[in-house]
C-alpha cells in the first residue's frame, strides 16, 4: 500500500456520488470536500417538482456544515464549477455518466425499513442494476477504463440467522430474477384486487357510514382515500411476509441483499468494494457533534419513551442493538474509496460496534432514562413528564400488553362516536384520539422493530480494522472509524439525546404559541370585499335544534294537558328521530317538518316574529354577532345556509345579506303540506349552494370564511380558505383537529335556559 495517504490516493480522482441529498451522502459530500481537496466529485441527483437538481445541490451547500468549503471556494457557485458537478437524473432511468470517473460511490436507495414491495425492489435491486450499466457504458467510451464501484449496503442484509456474521457474501440461494419480477409486478396485482368488489363493498360502507351525513361524494372520496391507503399498506405487508419466509427481517434488508447479489455478479469482472454499516445514528464529531437530518432508527423510541409513552419494548435486557455514529461511517467509506481491490474480488466492510464495543439494550434504556431525568419533557401543567419503568418481560408479554390496550381503546371509540355532543365529548375525544395516536405508534415500530429487537448477531469488522490500522496516525485522526472509542455514556446522554430532543422541544414552543393563539379566536377578518363569510345556524349561532324550535311553535297552541302529551309524543319519537339523522341528514329534517302540516304559514311568520324572536336571540351567541359584524365591518357580504325552516331564521335577518333557508311547501290558502318546497340544504349541496353564490357575486372562497358545527357541514367548511369549526361535535371536531382548521368555542349567553313553553311555565 505504500505510505500514500487518503488524500493523495484520491488527488486527481473524480469521483460520482449518489445520494447526497440523504443523511450519509451528505456526511460523505462534506467529509470530501473537506479532507479530500484535491479531489473532482459529480453528484447524480434528480429534479424535484419545479427544483432541478443543481438547485438542490445548491441549497444543500448552502447549509451551515459547508460553510468552510464555501468561503474557501468564494460562494456555492464557484464551489459547484471548481468541485461539484450535478448530474441530473434519476436512479430509476439514470443518464449517461459523465467522462473521465474514477469511482462511483452509491448511497442512495430506499432506507425505509417497510417500503411497499414495489419501491423496495425498484431502488434497491433495479435502481443498482441500471447504475452499474451507465458505469459500463462510461467504462466503455474511454477505452475500457477501470472504475471502481463502492456500494453502500447494510450489515443487516444478514437476515434472520443469529451469531457471528463475517465480512463476505451472503449465503442463500434466492432466484434473483424470479424475485424481482415477482416483486415489481406486485402494484398491478394489488392495485387490481383492490377494486374487486369484496374489498370496495367493505370500505365504501364504512365510508357511507361515517360519512352519508356529509353526502354520497364525501363518502365516495373517503372511500378512495381508504382504497389506496389499503394498497399502501398490503404492499408493504406482502414485501415483509416475502422477506419473513425467505430469511430477512423485513423488505428493506431483503432487497439490499438482492441488491448485493446485482453487484456481486458485476465484480466478476470489476473493482467493487460493499460497505455494510449498521445502525446509522448522529455524529460523534463531524461535522460536529451530535450532526444528524432527520429521524433515523433510534430516534422515534427516544421521543417516545421522553414523553412516557413507550411503557415496554420487546427486546432481552443483553441483546446488543448495534449503532454506529455517520461521521464513522463516511470515514470509512472515503477509505475504502482510496484503497480498492482486484478485480473479480470484491471487499466487504462492515463499519459496526456491536463486535468490539458493544451497546445492549439495557443499557440503551439506562442512558436515554438518565438524559431524560436530568433533562426531562414538560408535561404542562403536570410538570415533568413521568418515564416508565422498563422491565424487559420479552416480547409475548409486550405484544398481550399493546393488544389490550387496542381492544380497550377501540371499544371506548365506538361508545364516545355514538354519545351526544358535549364539551365532555370533544375533551374525551382529544385525549381518546392522544391515545390512538400512541397505540398506532407503537404497533408500528413494536412491529417493525421486533425483528431488530430479537436479532442476536455479531457483525466482524476484522477487514475494516485491518484497513483502519494500515493508515497513518495522521488518517487515522482525520479518517476515524474505530468504533471502540466511543464511550456510550457520552455519546447517548451529552451528543446525541440532546441533538435528538432540541429541534423537537423548540417545536413544542412553536405549538404551545400557535394553541395560545388560537384561543383568541379565528383568523382576523381583514379587509378583501372579495370575500364572504357563510354560517350555519343551528348549533353554530345558537344552542338549538329543529326539534326544539318545533316544539316552540307547537305548544303555545295547546292547552297544559295537551302540551304535557305532544311532549311525550315527541319524546318518544326522539331514538328514531336521532338515528335518522346520523344516517342522513335531509330524511330527518323531512320527518321533523311533516309535523308543520296544517299550519298556515302567515301564522307562522307572525309567532316567529312575536313570540320566537326574544327565545333566538337570548341563545344568540355574544361572539358569534360580534363575528358578523367585523364581517360587514369588513364589507364582506355574510350569509346564513340553514336547514331551518325560513320563519325560524326571521329574528336574524338584520345580520345577514342573504339566507338560504328551507321552505315549507303550503297549498292554494298558504296551509303548509308538511313537505317541503325543494330539497333542504345539507352536507355536500351547501358546498355546491356557496360554489354557485360566490361565481354569482364574485367571491373568493379561497379567501371566505366558513362556521359551522357538524361533520355533515364538513364540504361547506372544506369549501372555504378559512374553516372554523364552532362546538363541533366529535367527528368534526377530530376532522378539524387533523387539517389544523380552527375550532372555537361560541357559547350561549351564560344565563339563557331552555324554556320550551312561549307562554312562560318552565
Amino acid at each position: 500500500m505504500g505510505g500514500a495517504t487518503v488524500a493523495e490516493r484520491l488527488a486527481g480522482q473524480h469521483v460520482l456520488v449518489t445520494g447526497v441529498t440523504g443523511f450519509v451522502g451528505e456526511a460523505l459530500l462534506h467529509l470530501m470536500l473537506t479532507e479530500v481537496p484535491g479531489c473532482r466529485v459529480s453528484v447524480l441527483v434528480r429534479p424535484k417538482r419545479t427544483t432541478t437538481g443543481a438547485a438542490r445541490v445548491a441549497k444543500l451547500l448552502a447549509k451551515p456544515i459547508f460553510a468552510a468549503p464555501v468561503a474557501d471556494a468564494g460562494g456555492v457557485e464557484e464551489l459547484m464549477a471548481a468541485r461539484v458537478a450535478v448530474v441530473e437524473g434519476d436512479l430509476a432511468d439514470p443518464p449517461p455518466l459523465p467522462p473521465g470517473l474514477d469511482a462511483v460511490v452509491h448511497c442512495a436507495g430506499d432506507v425505509s425499513f417497510d417500503p411497499p414491495v414495489d419501491q423496495g425492489f425498484r431502488t434497491n435491486v433495479v435502481g443498482t442494476r441500471q447504475l452499474l450499466a451507465r458505469v459500463d457504458e462510461a467504462a466503455a467510451a474511454e477505452g475500457g477504463r477501470d472504475i471502481h464501484y463502492v456500494h453502500i449496503s447494510t450489515a443487516y442484509v444478514a437476515g434472520r440467522r443469529r451469531g457471528h456474521v463475517p465480512e463476505a457474501p451472503v449465503d442463500h440461494d434466492v432466484d434473483l430474477e424470479a424475485e424481482l419480477a415477482w416483486g415489481l409486478g406486485q402494484r398491478t396485482a394489488v392495485e387490481h384486487r383492490s377494486r374487486g368488489a369484496d374489498e370496495l363493498t367493505r370500505e365504501r360502507r364504512r365510508a357511507e357510514r361515517e360519512h352519508s351525513r356529509a353526502g354520497m361524494l364525501t363518502a365516495a372520496a373517503a372511500t378512495e382515500e381508504a382504497r389506496r391507503t389499503w394498497v399502501k399498506n398490503e404492499l408493504v405487508r406482502i414485501g415483509t411476509e416475502r422477506a419473513r419466509s425467505l430469511g430477512w427481517t423485513d423488505c428493506y434488508t431483503f432487497t439490499k441483499a438482492l441488491g448485493e447479489r446485482v453487484v456481486e455478479s458485476w465484480a466478476a469482472t470489476h473493482r467493487a468494494s460493499i460497505v455494510r454499516p449498521s445502525i446509522i445514528e448522529s455524529a460523534l464529531e463531524r461535522p460536529y457533534a451530535g450532526w444528524i437530518e432527520g429521524f433515523k432508527m433510534a430516534e422515534p423510541l427516544i421521543l417516545a419513551y421522553g414523553r412516557g409513552e413507550l411503557p415496554e419494548f420487546p427486546a432481552s435486557a443483553d441483546t446488543i442493538v448495534d449503532i454506529v455514529p455517520v461521521d464513522h461511517v463516511v470515514a470509512a467509506i472515503v477509505a475504502v474509496l482510496a484503497h480498492p481491490p482486484q478485480a473479480g474480488a470484491p471487499a466487504y466492510f462492515h463499519v459496526a460496534s456491536g463486535d468490539r464495543n458493544p451497546l445492549t439494550f439495557r443499557a440503551l434504556y439506562e442512558n436515554v432514562r438518565g438524559y431524560f431525568d436530568a433533562h426531562p419533557f414538560s408535561a404542562g401543567d403536570r410538570g415533568a413528564v413521568r418515564l416508565p419503568d422498563w422491565r424487559f418481560p420479552g416480547a409475548q408479554a409486550v405484544e398481550r400488553l399493546l393488544t389490550t390496550s387496542e381492544k380497550a381503546y377501540r371499544a371506548a371509540d365506538y361508545v364516545l362516536g355514538h354519545a351526544p355532543r358535549s364539551d365532555r365529548a370533544r375533551d374525551l375525544a382529544r385525549k381518546l384520539d392522544q391515545q390512538g395516536r400512541r397505540l398506532a405508534f407503537l404497533r408500528r415500530y413494536l412491529d417493525l422493530y421486533h425483528e431488530y429487537a430479537q436479532a442476536e448477531l455479531r457483525f466482524s469488522d476484522a477487514r475494516t480494522m485491518e484497513l483502519y490500522r494500515s493508515l497513518s496516525p495522521a488518517d487515522q485522526a482525520s479518517f476515524g472509524f474505530d468504533t471502540s472509542v466511543v464511550d456510550w455514556q457520552v455519546y447517548l446522554q451529552d451528543i446525541h439525546c440532546p441533538a435528538v430532543t432540541r429541534p423537537v422541544r423548540e417545536l413544542d414552543e412553536l405549538r404551545a404559541a400557535r394553541r395560545r393563539a388560537n384561543r383568541t379566536g379565528p383568523r382576523a377578518v381583514g379587509e378583501n370585499p372579495r370575500t364572504a363569510a357563510f354560517f350555519d345556524m343551528d348549533g353554530t349561532l345558537l344552542s338549538s335544534n329543529v326539534i326544539e324550535t318545533y316544539l316552540w311553535m307547537r305548544l303555545r297552541e295547546l292547552s297544559g294537558t295537551e302540551r304535557f302529551a305532544e311532549l311525550g309524543r315527541i319524546a318518544a319519537r326522539v331514538p328514531a328521530l336521532v338515528q335518522a339523522e346520523r344516517r342522513q341528514r335531509s330524511d330527518f329534517l323531512r320527518t321533523v317538518y311533516r309535523e308543520y302540516a296544517g299550519a298556515r304559514l302567515a301564522d307562522l311568520d307572525a309567532i316567529a316574529d312575536e313570540h320566537l324572536a326574544s327565545h333566538v336571540l337570548s341563545r344568540l351567541s355574544p361572539e358569534a354577532v360580534r363575528r358578523i359584524r367585523q364581517h360587514r365591518a369588513a364589507g364582506q357580504p355574510t350569509v346564513l345556509i340553514t336547514g331551518a325552516i325560513r320563519p325560524l331564521t326571521r329574528p336574524l335577518a338584520p345580520l345577514f345579506d342573504h339566507i338560504e333557508a328551507a321552505e315549507l311547501a303550503v297549498d292554494a290558502d298558504g296551509i303548509c303540506t308538511g313537505h317541503l318546497a325543494s330539497s333542504p340544504l345539507v352536507g355536500e349541496s351547501r358546498a355546491a349552494f356557496m360554489q354557485g353564490w360566490a361565481a354569482e357575486h364574485d367571491v373568493d372562497l379561497a379567501g371566505s370564511f366558513a362556521y359551522a358545527d357538524s361533520h355533515s357541514d364538513l364540504p361547506l367548511l372544506a369549501a372555504v380558505g378559512n374553516p372554523v369549526a364552532v362546538r363541533p361535535d366529535v367527528s368534526l371536531y377530530r376532522h378539524a383537529r387533523r387539517q389544523h382548521w380552527t375550532i372555537v368555542d361560541w357559547a350561549s349567553p351564560s344565563g339563557s335556559a331552555r324554556v320550551l313553553n312561549p307562554a312562560g311555565s318552565r
